[in-house]
C-alpha cells in the first residue's frame, strides 16, 4: 500500500503535570512522539492549553515528516479537566478556530478514556492516580459512569497530591496536639524538610499558599514511597489503597455483568506514578474489596498497567468517532500487575 492510501491520526494524553502525542497511520504504526507540561486547561487556561496542543500537533507531524499545514485526519483528546460537556465543545471549537491545521476532526474525552481504549477493547474501569485521581466506568455499550476526578479541592483522593498532602496533614495535627499519630512522625517530618528544603514547619506554607504548585506538592508522595517499612508510609498507603477501591465500588453497581463474568474477572486500567507503590496499596485495596466487592457481583479483579501512554487510545477515538478504523495490538499495550480472587 502506498503512503498516500493510508490515513493518518492523532491522540494527546494530557495530565495536569505532562502530555504526550502520538501519531499513528491507519494501519497500526506509530509515526511519531512529542510531549509537552499540563494541557489540564482548568490550570493553565483555555488558551494556553490550546497552544500547547498545536504545538505538540506540529511538532509531531515534523517528526512523522507529515506537512505541518496538512490536517490531520482525526485529533483525539484525552485530557485532565476534559470530563464535562461544555469544556469539551469549548476545547473543539477553539482548537478548529485558531489552529484550522491541526486536524479535520476533533474529539475531546476525559484522561480515562484514552488509558481504557489503550488497554482493552470493549470497556471496563480505569483508575487513575497520579498527581490527580479519577475513576471510569466504560460499558461495552458505551455508557459511562465516574466517581471522583474533581481537582484537589473536591477530591483528588489516593492521588500523588492526596498521599502527599495527608503525610504532612497528619504530622501537623500530630505537632498541635490535635490528632495525635498512631504512628511515629519522624521520617515524614525529616522527609518533609529535606524535600521542600526548610528548616521549620511553618516554612511550608509559602509552597501551599503563595507558591502553591500541585505537581510539586504531589512529588512529595514519591519521596516517602521510597521508604516502605516506614509504619506511618505504610498507613497512608493503604489508606489510599482503601479509597482506590472505594471508587470501584462506587461504580460497581453500573457494571455490565460482561465485564465481571469473564476471564479475569473485571479489568481495572491503572494509569499513574502512584500504582508504582502498588505493594503498599495492595492490602487496603483488597480489605475493602473482599469487604464489599462480592455483594455487587466482584469475585476476581485483574489490574493492568500500560505500557504505552493513553496517547495512542486517544488516537484510536478521534478514529472511531468519523467511523474508521485504526489497528491497536491491546496485549501489547499492558501488562498484568496482579490477579486476584475476591
Amino acid at each position: 500500500m502506498a503512503d498516500g492510501d493510508f490515513l493518518y491520526f492523532g491522540g494527546i494524553e494530557g495530565g495536569a503535570t505532562q502530555s504526550k502525542m502520538v501519531i499513528m497511520r491507519s494501519d497500526g504504526k506509530v509515526m511519531a512522539w512529542s510531549e509537552s507540561g499540563c494541557t489540564n486547561q482548568w490550570l493553565i487556561g483555555l488558551d494556553e492549553c490550546l497552544k500547547r496542543i498545536n504545538t505538540m500537533t506540529e511538532d509531531a507531524k515534523q517528526k512523522a515528516g507529515l506537512d505541518v499545514k496538512m490536517p490531520l485526519k482525526g485529533l483525539g483528546l484525552s485530557l485532565s479537566g476534559g470530563d464535562e460537556s461544555a469544556s469539551q465543545i469549548q476545547l473543539k471549537e477553539g482548537l478548529s478556530q485558531n489552529y484550522p491545521n491541526a486536524a479535520e476532526s476533533i474529539s475531546v474525552t476525559s484522561d480515562t478514556f484514552g488509558s481504557l481504549a489503550t488497554g482493552l477493547s470493549n470497556g471496563g474501569v480505569v483508575m487513575i492516580a497520579g498527581t490527580g485521581s479519577n475513576c471510569q466506568l466504560i460499558n461495552p455499550d458505551e455508557s459511562t459512569h465516574r466517581c471522583g476526578g474533581w481537582g484537589h479541592l473536591l477530591g483528588d483522593e489516593a492521588s500523588a497530591y492526596w498521599i502527599g498532602q495527608r503525610a504532612i496533614k497528619l504530622y501537623f495535627d500530630h505537632e498541635d496536639n490535635l490528632i495525635p499519630c498512631a504512628y511515629d512522625t519522624t521520617f515524614v517530618r525529616d522527609a518533609m524538610l529535606k524535600y521542600f528544603k526548610i528548616k521549620t514547619r511553618g516554612e511550608i506554607l509559602d509552597h501551599f499558599y503563595a507558591k502553591f504548585e500541585k505537581a510539586f506538592i504531589a512529588g512529595f508522595c514519591k519521596e516517602i514511597a521510597q521508604e516502605p517499612k516506614d509504619a506511618l508510609v505504610c498507613h497512608i498507603f493503604k489508606e489510599a489503597g482503601k479509597i482506590m477501591a472505594s471508587h470501584i465500588i462506587a461504580v460497581a453497581p453500573k457494571m455490565d455483568k460482561v465485564l465481571i463474568n469473564g476471564k479475569g474477572g473485571l479489568h481495572i486500567v491503572c494509569v499513574g506514578s502512584v500504582f508504582k507503590s502498588w505493594s503498599l496499596l495492595q492490602p487496603g485495596f483488597m480489605e475493602v474489596l473482599k469487604e464489599q466487592g462480592s455483594q455487587l457481583g466482584i469475585n476476581e479483579v485483574t489490574l493492568i498497567r500500560l505500557k504505552t501512554s493513553g496517547a495512542v487510545g486517544a488516537a484510536s477515538l478521534s478514529a472511531k468517532a468519523i467511523k474508521r478504523s485504526l489497528h491497536i495490538d491491546y496485549a501489547a499495550n499492558s501488562d498484568v500487575i496482579f490477579n486476584s480472587k475476591v
